[in-house]
């Protein structure tokens, strides 16, 4: 009888595992969007990526980054969570080799602005 409770509880864990987080608050700690944009614009993101606020260029090799915010995943394959956020800014292929993306001349703090302004692309 024992395991006819543990399966329901089971099921309701994996269920939960699975409900879309994209509406959850990403807060980035210290971390401020103004200086983020600022920096997007001077390192040249949007060589490679289409970036709300930036007017020009508008790459397309990259992505679009409209709605980043809400994505569960970054590239389609990570969680869209700051800290994987800020070491996928600094060095994307020490967590995926087979990225395109080059690693980034950012700091970790230059990394943690441009992840508090892309948490802000919250709307495609």
């Amino acid at each position: 009888m024992a395991s006819g409770l543990l399966a329901p509880g089971l099921l309701a864990f994996a269920l939960s595992a699975c409900v879309d987080k994209a509406d959850l608050p990403r807060p980035v700690a210290q971390g401020d969007a103004a200086e983020g944009l600022a920096i997007i614009r001077e390192v040249g993101c949007a060589a490679c990526h289409k970036i709300p606020g930036v007017a020009w260029p508008e790459g397309r090799s990259g992505g679009g980054l409209a709605g980043f915010g809400a994505k569960p995943l970054i590239a389609g394959r990570l969680p869209n969570q700051s800290d994987v956020l800020v070491q996928w800014l600094i060095d994307a292929p020490s967590l995926d080799p087979g990225t395109a993306m080059p690693p980034m001349p950012l700091t970790r703090d230059q990394a943690r602005d441009v992840a508090a302004y892309l948490y802000t692309l919250d709307e495609d």
